[in-house]
């Protein structure tokens, strides 16, 4: 078994994240790519997220920040909703009709229990294989890509190391497999 990777091609990762919107719709899923992609958050904090969480019932609309306290670090943390993530999940909420102590990932037979880490593997790997057919994804190459992308479009590591809540940059280049791209890029780009 190797290592999880981030999902480094850009036109990889847009096949990836749409297999569940356009190939094979389920909003259930896609939101849970969606979210996972655009949040950084582990899986565990994934699955333990309530409506109440993302979904402002009284104003009747998507949270503009899910507020988190991290089950690894017990540490706070406030992640801004963009709006590709807000239609996922309006777009399973229409399906759905949840109560707001219902889980946003939960089983399609009983929403007040959420999927299981296996069956969230089960969804990542599925679309992993049927659209870029690469057997290092797993549901943390989705914490992983989110920082792999941040740090190619320029995103400070000082920043990365803190929403990773890692102890030094070394840590985080290693964790995004940045140190060996930081290394290919010097020996492919050397011109003698």
């Amino acid at each position: 078994m190797g290592t999880t990777e981030p999902i480094r091609d850009p036109a990889e990762l847009t096949k990836f994240r749409e297999y569940y919107h356009t190939e094979h719709p389920q909003p259930r899923n896609y939101a849970l790519i969606m979210l996972g992609l655009h949040s950084a958050l582990r899986i565990s904090d994934l699955l333990h997220l309530r409506w109440q969480d993302v979904y402002d019932f009284e104003l009747k609309k998507s949270r503009d920040h899910l507020q988190v306290i991290e089950q690894k670090t017990q540490k706070h943390n406030s992640i801004a909703l963009c709006p590709d993530v807000k239609k996922s999940l309006v777009a399973l909420f229409k399906e759905r009709h949840p109560e707001p102590e219902h889980f946003v990932f939960s089983k399609t037979t009983d929403y007040t229990t959420p999927l299981c880490r296996s069956q969230a593997y089960r969804i990542v790997r599925t679309a992993a294989e049927k659209t870029i057919h690469e057997e290092h994804v797993s549901c943390h190459s989705l914490r992983k890509t989110f920082g792999y992308h941040a740090w190619k479009q320029g995103v400070q590591p000082a920043l990365l190391m803190d929403i990773f809540n890692h102890s030094s940059y070394e840590v985080t280049k290693r964790y995004l497999g940045i140190t060996q791209d930081e290394r290919d890029g010097i020996f492919l780009g050397v011109k003698l």
